[in-house]
């Protein structure tokens, strides 16, 4: 069966991008326009990865991820961050927050499916 994955990103074209790359390897994708959009499609469905973004409206991606590291079904599901940040204190405030991995944007889609298949198989 195929692996799901959500997409959390307020760009629309960037979220087509991941899902394009994502779905030509093989995985199902979710997609979700903010943090709290991705937390409510979390809370319906249990996905395999979560790929999310920082800076969105409503909820950026460090909150996200802390709601979703509260839910049992969640505690265990790999989270990576997809974000144009790098510093290193977003990356510390990211694993604080349960984040597993982190990809910079711009990012290629190749990397993106390799750090995937190393997460998830």
């Amino acid at each position: 069966m195929a692996k799901t994955i959500l997409a959390v990103d307020d760009s629309s074209s960037l979220r087509q991008m991941v899902a394009f790359s994502l779905k030509a390897a093989g995985y199902q994708v979710v997609e979700a326009v903010d943090g709290q959009d991705g937390l409510e499609k979390a809370r319906n469905q249990t996905v395999d990865l979560v790929l999310t973004d920082q800076n969105m409206p409503r909820m950026d991606g460090l909150e996200l991820i802390k709601l979703l590291r509260e839910l049992p079904t969640y505690q265990k599901v790999p989270i990576l961050m997809l974000t144009t940040e790098s510093s290193d204190e977003m990356k510390a405030k990211g694993r604080a927050a349960g984040a597993n991995g982190w990809l910079v944007k711009p990012f290629d889609p190749q990397r993106l499916i390799e750090v995937v298949k190393k997460v998830i198989g």
